[in-house]
C-alpha cells in the first residue's frame, strides 16, 4: 500500500470527525461569512485542535480568503491544506542521528506505545542499514525489560538489559560501553514513566544525561516524546508537563488509526512548538513512519 493511502486510511475516524463536519457546513452555507468562520472554529475546537490553534486556523483561513476573493466556502479546501500544512512543517522534524554514534532517549508514560515505539523505531532504522543497539533502560516498570528484549530478539537487535529493578543509568552506560565495542550506529534508550513522580524522574534522567555528556560528549542526542493520539487533550498535557523538565527534541505520536482524536497533532505542534517526528499508523513493524505535514493534510481533508 503506497504511504499516502496507508495515511489515508489510518486517519478514516478523525477525517470522518473533521472533514465531515467540514464538508456539512461547506454544503449548508451559500457564502464565506462570520457565522461560517464561527461554525468551522467550533469544529476545530470540538476536535481536539485546541482553542488557541483553531483560532490561528481561522484567522489565516480569513486572511487567505480576503486575499484570493472567494465567497463560495467548496473552493476553502486547497487554503485549508496549505493552512494545516504550514503549522504542521519544522525543519527539525527529521531525526539527528549524523554522528556515530548517535543516542536516542525515548519517554513517554506507561501505556502510550513506548516500548513498542522503540522497537519500530529500530526496524526502521535498521532498514536504513543503521547498526542499532538498544538499552533497556526502564528498569522501574514489572515485565518492562522482558518486554524490550522480545520485541529485540524478534527484529535482530542487538540489547542490553539488566535485572529489573537496576539503576537505568548503569544500563545506558553498560549500553554506550557495547555500542562502542561493536560501532554502532545508533543507541536506542528506553526510559521508566514515571511522570507522576517527577523528582524521581528527574533524578535518573540527569544521572543518565551526565554519562552521556561525559561518554559521547560529541554525538548527537535526540529526546523523544512518545503520546498516545487516542488520549487528546491530556495527551497534550502529558506533553507540558515532560516538556517542564526535559529538552525535548520532538514527538512520536502513536495510536492515530483507531482514534477520532488526531486533531491533537496540531495543538501538540502549535502549543510546544515541538515537531513531530513519527506517527504510529497500526501494529505492524512497519506502521510507524517519518511524519510528513503535506501528506498528512491532504490525507486529513481528501474527502472534503
Amino acid at each position: 500500500m503506497k504511504f499516502f493511502e496507508k495515511i489515508k486510511e489510518s486517519l478514516k475516524k478523525t477525517r470522518d470527525n473533521i472533514s465531515g463536519k467540514i464538508s456539512n457546513i461547506i454544503n449548508l452555507f451559500t457564502k464565506i461569512d462570520e457565522d461560517f468562520f464561527e461554525e468551522l472554529e467550533e469544529i476545530l475546537i470540538s476536535s481536539d485542535v485546541g482553542m488557541k490553534t483553531s483560532e490561528i486556523i481561522c484567522n489565516k483561513l480569513r486572511e487567505e480568503v480576503k486575499k484570493s476573493g472567494i465567497t463560495d466556502p467548496k473552493e476553502i479546501k486547497n487554503i485549508l491544506i496549505n493552512i494545516i500544512t504550514e503549522l504542521l512543517e519544522d525543519n527539525n522534524s527529521k531525526l539527528n542521528i549524523n554522528t556515530k554514534p548517535s543516542i536516542i532517549l525515548v519517554v513517554g508514560v506507561n501505556g502510550v506505545g513506548k516500548t513498542t515505539s522503540i522497537a519500530k523505531l529500530a526496524y526502521n532504522l535498521q532498514n536504513q542499514d543503521k547498526k542499532v543497539i538498544l538499552a533497556a533502560g526502564d528498569t522501574f516498570r514489572a515485565a518492562a525489560v522482558e518486554q524490550l528484549d522480545i520485541w529485540a530478539r524478534l527484529i535482530d537487535c542487538p540489547i542490553v538489559k539488566q535485572p529489573e529493578g537496576s539503576d537505568s543509568a548503569s544500563v545506558i552506560y553498560d549500553t554506550i560501553c557495547s555500542a562502542k565495542a561493536h560501532n554502532s550506529d545508533v543507541i536506542i534508550c528506553d526510559t521508566a514513566g514515571r511522570l507522576h513522580n517527577k523528582q524521581n524522574l528527574m533524578r535518573e534522567l540527569e544521572k543518565i544525561n551526565k554519562i552521556i555528556s561525559r561518554e559521547l560528549p560529541e554525538s548527537n542526542k535526540e529526546i523523544l516524546l512518545v503520546l498516545d493520539a487516542s488520549t487528546g487533550q491530556n495527551g497534550l498535557n502529558q506533553a507540558i508537563e515532560f516538556k517542564k523538565i526535559l529538552n525535548l527534541t520532538g514527538i512520536i505520536l502513536t495510536k492515530l488509526d483507531g482514534t477520532a482524536r488526531g486533531g491533537i497533532i496540531l495543538a501538540i505542534k502549535n502549543q510546544l512548538e515541538l515537531p513531530v517526528k513519527y506517527i504510529g499508523l497500526g501494529e505492524d513493524l512497519e506502521s510507524l513512519k517519518e511524519f510528513n505535514a503535506r501528506e498528512f493534510s491532504e490525507a486529513l481533508f481528501s474527502e472534503i
